[in-house]
């Protein structure tokens, strides 16, 4: 974890709001060290975006402080700020050639031209569209489009890179190639890089850490791992990749940091916290569709529930198997395709069983049957 108070790039108690009584973010505190790759993810309209234009300088800041390498910024214009900027649209100049398109932060930076000429072919090659420099944007395809828009916002040297939603509109293979040829450039050249999505695989595969945004607030502030095998509440181990959230009662807690509670029929569970506390009307269990086995003859499990099939999903190399849970809700199965994945009648009981320590209890806001709001 970086230290804070030596952080590359820190916000503190940070807030904005465009009508002086909502706050779009609330509160936003995160420290990044140099070369870190940093995705603020969450859905639409959390304040993920808005973070990223106040980092650029394109939104103001109503409070709090934004520093990078100790200095204040937020009374910097955004042009001084020497910050690179990839955008969804590439916002590429069209009537430029791809070496112009290059060469251009680095006139504006009043470059010597024979420096400009070396570094515009030594990014054309890092890029590999050494062949490309003098074709326009119009004449290449998205992916190369944006491995231009990538090296433009590289070729000045920023110590910083943000990046909005940058592969948003490509097509699921090129998104892939891309998000290789980020974490590539990344890795060779250090750079530190705040990235903004919506796309939880996409955080997943490509960030250092990532801050999870609901409501303007950030929910968990970790790594990959940390965020989808220790969700800190119901709203991060839903957002964060296929979850399933059972409905269950009122949690009992013990002192080894475990909660035993039941379904509606009845039905025993035990899971570790999550976030329960003895207040805790009802609390939802998280458990990963990985993490379930649909029961054979033989096995034993920490939690185990009678369940209706529904029906499947074939994907290729797996297969989602649907159920329906007593007392109402459904259940995703994730299975390998191999010769073990089962073959289930609609309507079959069945039984679901998983470990105790492959789930969560996390307290939920419905209350139970019979209880005033």
């Amino acid at each position: 974890m970086p230290n804070t108070a030596e952080a590359f790039l820190k916000f503190s108690h940070v807030r904005k709001t465009y009508d002086q009584k909502t706050l779009v973010v609330d509160d936003f505190n995160l420290a990044v060290d140099k070369g870190e790759f940093i995705t603020l993810l969450g859905p639409s309209g959390s304040g993920k975006t808005t973070v990223l234009m106040m980092l650029a300088g394109f939104e103001n800041v109503t409070s709090g402080h934004i520093t990078i390498d100790g200095q204040p910024i937020t009374r910097i214009a955004p042009h001084k700020r020497n910050i690179g900027m990839v955008f969804q649209n590439y916002a590429l100049f069209p009537h430029m050639t791809v070496a112009e398109n290059l060469a251009y932060p680095l006139k504006v930076r009043r470059m010597p031209g024979a420096q400009i000429r070396q570094r515009v072919a030594e990014y054309l090659k890092l890029i590999e569209l050494e062949p490309f420099g003098d074709r326009h944007p119009g004449q290449l395809s998205g992916g190369q489009r944006q491995r231009v828009a990538l090296a433009r916002a590289l070729i000045f040297e920023p110590a910083l890179v943000l990046m909005d939603e940058p592969l948003g509109a490509l097509d699921k293979k090129l998104r892939e190639q891309m998000q290789f040829e980020i974490t590539r450039l990344h890795r060779r050249l250090g750079f530190t890089v705040i990235y903004v999505t919506h796309d939880q695989s996409e955080a997943l595969t490509m960030s250092s850490r990532i801050a999870v945004f609901n409501a303007g607030k950030v929910q968990q502030y970790a790594g990959p791992d940390a965020l989808y095998e220790q969700p800190a509440n119901a709203f991060v181990a839903n957002f964060i990749g296929e979850n399933n959230l059972i409905a269950a009662g009122r949690p009992e807690l013990d002192d080894a940091g475990m909660v035993r509670t039941t379904l509606p029929d009845g039905t025993p569970l035990q899971a570790r916290n999550g976030d329960c506390h003895a207040a805790t009307r009802r609390c939802l269990l998280s458990i990963r569709p990985e993490k379930l086995a649909i029961v054979q003859p033989g096995q034993a499990f920490d939690n185990q529930v009678t369940v209706g099939f529904l029906t499947r999903h074939y994907v290729g190399d797996f297969i989602r198997y649907y159920f329906q849970l007593p007392g109402g809700g459904r259940a995703v199965v994730k299975l390998l395709n191999d010769t073990r994945a089962p073959q289930l009648r609609d309507g079959q009981p069945a039984a679901l069983g998983w470990s105790a320590a492959d789930s969560f209890a996390f307290q939920s806001d419905v209350p139970l049957q019979g209880e005033a709001i």
